[in-house]
């Protein structure tokens, strides 16, 4: 049992309240460091849902070929089998794909041995021209070290910024109020469990002279060690010298916390253009099959960051190692697409108004000899 009288001497209605009134919302800053931590590290649905698009990806498998006789470029297709010592294809786009996601750029940096490497974000400035219309050059920063970077030797792939010129704007960013909430909301369920699985309240003292600062501390201190924490929850509280508890505020059910949560995943999956079926949200039914979610997942949102990788690629490819060249995605190897391959073969089959290579050449196919006959 506290004794609560050591702090004041009785003599009129004191309430001394727990509950901390509203404050302006603090949110996360808009910094590759802050969005990688909050969004990223702490938040499972875009978590999920970064990783979800870079895997997916990252699992397309690649080849390089020579755009005119469509011919496999074995040596570059050789650097993406295994960019660099450290990782393969697989690790490299993933590695791409969820800077491109998280901070809105993806910069990729071919070294003198023809590795490729995905430099952090943040750790790249983009050094432009005079007259601040093109690219002169990158700064590699890593502590107190700065390395410059010509050009040539860097890709920067970027999702589209309206208000700079420079650096692109991240799903993540679009996300951030959603993912702050998200977490903020879990923050809160945690303090409650933390504090027995119930909301503050109030601690009446009758008749009770002003408490100094102190003595306010104090009393907060001795009553959150004696009666917080999950370890005593449904502990009675002994109180002394006329005071009394009174809880205060909605309870967790009233204020529906649960549901809140649902609203923020689904504006973070939306952000990311995840469905929300498949990032595990309770209650969502926009999909008629987990296989139609995949189907919308995969068209209207991975397939058209596959093209902006692929044409990226392509141009810097040709450009760096003085041929012309094409990426392609075999995305005959996507088992989300089946049912879409499976309608196009059948409608190129039975158009017999085109010449074998003709339908060779829709399916992604290199024309064969005496091909064009109908």
């Amino acid at each position: 049992m506290i004794n609560l009288l050591k702090y004041f001497s009785i003599s009129k209605e004191k309430v001394l309240s727990v509950y901390q009134g509203f404050t302006a919302p603090q949110l996360t800053p808009n910094r590759y460091d802050a969005l990688s931590e909050e969004g990223y590290q702490k938040n499972v649905f875009a978590f999920r849902a970064i990783n979800l698009i870079s895997r997916g990806i990252a699992s397309i498998p690649i080849s390089i070929r020579d755009r005119e006789n469509k011919k496999d470029d074995e040596k570059l297709t050789e650097i993406f089998k295994r960019p660099n010592e450290m990782q393969t294809k697989s690790s490299f786009l993933e590695n791409v794909v969820s800077n491109l996601l998280i901070s809105g750029n993806a910069f990729i940096h071919c070294n003198d041995a023809d590795e490729l490497h995905c430099l952090r974000a943040d750790r790249i400035q983009i050094i432009p021209n005079k007259s601040r219309t093109a690219v002169d050059s990158y700064t590699y920063c890593v502590d107190s070290s700065k390395f410059s970077i010509e050009k040539k030797d860097i890709l920067h792939l970027k999702f589209f910024n309206p208000l700079n010129d420079w650096y692109g704007f991240s799903p993540l960013q679009a996300a951030l109020h959603a993912i702050d909430q998200f977490n903020e909301m879990s923050k809160h369920n945690i303090s409650i469990l933390q504090n027995g699985g119930r909301p503050s309240g109030c601690l009446i003292v009758k008749n009770a002279e002003n408490l100094t600062n102190e003595q306010r501390r104090q009393l907060r201190s001795d009553i959150r060690e004696a009666y917080q924490g999950t370890a005593n929850s449904g502990r009675v509280m002994v109180l002394e010298g006329g005071l009394e508890w009174k809880e205060m505020g909605l309870s967790p059910k009233d204020m529906d916390f649960n549901n809140g949560k649902n609203i923020a995943a689904r504006e973070i999956a939306q952000a990311f253009g995840v469905p929300p079926m498949l990032l595990g949200i309770v209650g969502d039914s926009s999909f008629a099959s987990y296989k139609e979610a995949r189907l919308h997942f995969w068209e209207d949102t991975v397939l058209p960051i596959v093209e902006l990788i692929r044409i990226e690629f392509e141009s810097w490819l040709s450009s760096r190692f003085k041929r012309y060249v094409e990426m392609v995605f075999d995305l005959e190897a996507v088992h989300a697409l089946i049912s879409q391959r499976e309608s196009l073969w059948n409608k190129i089959s039975n158009a017999d108004f085109l010449t074998v290579n003709e339908q060779r050449e829709i399916l992604g196919y290199p024309p064969i000899k005496n091909g064009e006959k109908i």
